[in-house]
């Protein structure tokens, strides 16, 4: 039977616990202790009863982290948490990676609590515990580690009833689920298949192909997945249903399809929910509820997230907001026209923070990882750098007029809006504000399927100390692929095919 921990006191009735955790070190930790859970922990621990820690469930096994070097950890692993080196990688590291199990009583085919070579798991994370060959292990610990460049960091540990992954299990879908069952059934060693063994895949962080259904409410009230020309969700033509929305299938189906057809993760973007209250979103969050129970991978959620009125007139903040998106099974949430704005008002201020920004109260609870700002650019052509005091390109596709220069504006409400911004000022202030990755859309390419935007892409990978998403443009698989070739970009994102 499973029970959710509200009191201290319904710690000493588990036979088994389990301690997930997503976000920032300090907060984290911090709440546990404040609610008087952190001793009941080290003593279900001290107990020798099964633990099972994920992500910041791991950190917290640990001394402690420099996220925050005032708060300390539960110390049951020496040692303390370092953020990764971002000067030749984008940090977070978000992604698929391995977790390769070290110490000599790994050997053969013997797999310690599921784990396998040829598996990659999913990691989020700015923060980790270095690697160091054979000393935990000397301390009678288990060890599996993941490569991100060139470090080497703890990508699980476990001794005796302990057991902890830095990855999450439940969002790795059918090796992360082996993982979890083992630790429920008590199989901390186990033989599998020889022939698993010679197909073990390479070392280090694989690219993301990242499946996104627009959702919006159609002419009948009912939410449909849609997908867009230069964002126009409506059908143009002749025949009988011109003028209404594209209907491409149920938002909860099409997900568990891409799900089962391998997406590393799925994005929902609630494309007109800028016209809304957010907190009236009651059937996207069952959307989020129903998903989670069946996809196991990355759910982001897009769209309305920012401060609002509820009915009685009181402000809500945006951190509220994205809590009832986490609470019914979001992992991300994506910040669009929000940034923007907000963007525009810290180059206002001389680049100053307020810490009340969506960004910024989101990633300070959550952590860095789980805020995604999406970013709807388009083209603006000019004969010369000079004409403009945004940072242009020189375009291999010139525009109506021959011009062999472009600069990509920002743009609010769902591409109705343009700013005098460009994507390079945007990310320079989000970055600062504390997002964990960039959405990159193309409003030029939507809907085209003809391949990326490269040079935006490339443009703005080049200056990002974070991950980037590549959007807009995909029209068959071969487009993926192109994008890996020809750009950095962390991951890709395909709409409607």
């Amino acid at each position: 039977m499973w029970l959710w921990i509200k009191e201290p006191e319904d710690i000493e009735k588990a036979d088994n616990l389990i301690l997930p955790g997503v976000g920032h070190f300090g907060h984290c930790l911090g709440q546990l202790a404040q609610g008087r859970f952190l001793d009941a922990v080290s003593t279900h621990i001290n107990q020798g009863k099964p633990f099972l820690g994920i992500c910041v469930g791991l950190q917290a096994l640990f001394t402690g982290s420099a996220e925050d070097a005032n708060v300390p950890g539960l110390g049951i692993i020496p040692g303390s948490l370092t953020r990764f080196d971002g000067e030749s990688k984008s940090v977070p590291h978000i992604g698929w990676n391995s977790a390769k199990t070290h110490g000599p009583t790994f050997g053969g085919t013997k797999s310690f609590y599921g784990l396998r070579p040829q598996s990659k798991y999913y990691y989020v994370h700015s923060y980790a515990a270095p690697y160091s060959a054979g000393e935990l292990e000397s301390q009678g610990w288990t060890v599996a580690t993941a490569r991100y460049g060139e470090q080497e960091f703890i990508g699980a540990i476990g001794k005796g009833k302990v057991f902890a992954t830095q990855f999450h299990p439940e969002k790795s879908g059918a090796a992360g689920l082996r993982v979890i069952r083992a630790f429920l059934r008590g199989d901390e060693w186990a033989h599998y298949s020889e022939d698993e063994i010679t197909t073990a895949v390479p070392p280090g962080l694989t690219h993301r192909i990242i499946a996104c259904l627009d959702v919006r409410a159609n002419d009948s009230g009912d939410l449909v997945v849609t997908k867009g020309d230069q964002y126009d969700v409506r059908e143009k033509g002749p025949h009988r249903a011109s003028g209404q929305v594209r209907n491409l299938g149920k938002p909860v189906d099409m997900a568990r399809r891409y799900y089962e057809q391998g997406a590393d993760e799925i994005a929902f973007l609630n494309i007109t929910s800028f016209r809304n209250c957010p907190l009236n979103d009651q059937p996207m969050l069952e959307i989020l509820r129903r998903t989670s129970e069946t996809v196991f991978v990355p759910l982001t959620i897009g769209g309305g997230i920012r401060a609002t009125d509820d009915v009685n007139g009181k402000v809500v903040p945006a951190l509220d907001v994205a809590t009832m998106y986490f609470q019914s099974g979001a992992d991300k949430v994506s910040i669009g026209s929000d940034a923007v704005l907000a963007a525009e008002e810290y180059f206002k201020s001389g680049q100053k923070l307020s810490g009340k920004t969506s960004i910024e109260t989101i990633s300070a609870a959550y952590g860095n990882q789980a805020v995604v700002v999406s970013i709807d650019p388009r083209r603006v052509f000019v004969k010369s750098p000079l004409e403009t005091s945004h940072h242009t390109i020189r375009t291999e596709f010139p525009g109506p007029k021959g011009e062999e220069f472009c600069w990509y504006q920002c743009t609010i409400n769902g591409g109705r809006q343009g700013r005098d911004l460009d994507v390079r000022q945007l990310l320079r202030a989000v970055e600062a504000m504390g997002a964990g990755e960039i959405l990159l859309n193309s409003i030029d390419k939507d809907g085209a399927g003809n391949g990326f935007d490269y040079e935006l892409i490339q443009d703005t990978k080049h200056k990002s100390k974070i991950p980037i998403i590549a959007s807009s443009g995909a029209g068959n698989p071969a487009h993926f692929v192109e994008v890996f070739e020809r750009t950095s970009v962390d991951a890709a994102l395909g709409a409607g095919m």
